[in-house]
């Protein structure tokens, strides 16, 4: 986007090697961040970080189990001490366990919520009160239009993204007083691994059910990642903007 530039500050995205996330943290280091990448488990100069640095910017790499609140923890001081405060956010990681819910193991409903929901909140937690020192701050979560819907077999999922709305909302009015925006966006079917993997008939049908015909890419929702990690958006906070080629219109 014209004019958007994060210059001088640091930014961490969760599950920032693939799909969404390495997207994301390509977009905010084109605009100028340096990078923080945290995966549980990832290369430290795999592709992802190459690319970053090949654009001019710092990276590192960490693997965390942020669904930890000690790993966390220990995370932030690490990060801190060898990058300098986080002042921009995205908590991007996630993962599924489908099942339809009269089959769903309380054990895949657990690590699901434990890494969508539990572990942004470890995050915003450990990395705000960087923020809070710098008096300046944005805060990402990537939740999901499934969030919004439902959708069949992944009750653990959408009832993750759907607390991550809920997290969105409270944490930006406690921090809003404090320069530090929280926002939400909500993406619909994007290609990224879990999606490349449905058969074509499957993939046909959800063209159906989106307005504009197609799935969106990863680079789309970065671009709004990255306006909204801005100083263009600093009047903009609570919200969730689905980003889902008009699939929730109304």
């Amino acid at each position: 986007m014209s004019g958007v530039t994060h210059a001088g500050r640091l930014a961490l995205v969760t599950g920032g090697s693939r799909g969404i996330g390495r997207a994301v943290a390509r977009q905010l280091a084109a605009d100028g961040a340096d990078l923080v990448l945290v995966d549980r488990s990832g290369d430290p100069d795999g592709p992802a970080v190459r690319e970053i640095r090949e654009l001019g910017r710092q990276c590192r790499h960490f693997r965390c189990d942020i669904s930890d609140p000690k790993a966390v923890a220990e995370l932030a001081t690490r990060v801190v001490a060898e990058a300098g405060p986080v002042t921009i956010l995205v908590n991007n990681a996630g993962l599924t366990r489908d099942n339809l819910f009269l089959r769903l193991d309380e054990s895949d409903w657990d690590v699901v919520l434990g890494v969508n929901l539990k572990g942004a909140f470890h995050c915003i937690k450990s990395f705000s009160r960087g923020m809070l020192k710098e008096k300046w701050g944005r805060v990402i979560n990537v939740t999901s239009v499934v969030g919004l819907m439902g959708n069949k077999g992944q009750a653990n999922y959408a009832a993750s993204k759907a607390g991550l709305v809920g997290l969105t909302l409270s944490v930006a009015r406690e921090l809003a007083e404090r320069g530090i925006t929280v926002n939400a966006v909500a993406p619909g079917f994007i290609a990224t691994d879990m999606t490349g993997v449905l058969p074509e008939s499957v993939q046909q049908e959800l063209h159906r059910q989106i307005p504009l015909g197609r799935i969106g890419q990863p680079e789309e929702v970065a671009g709004l990642v990255s306006f909204l990690a801005s100083e263009q958006a600093s009047y903009i906070t609570g919200q969730v903007i689905r980003i889902d080629g008009g699939m929730l219109m109304g």
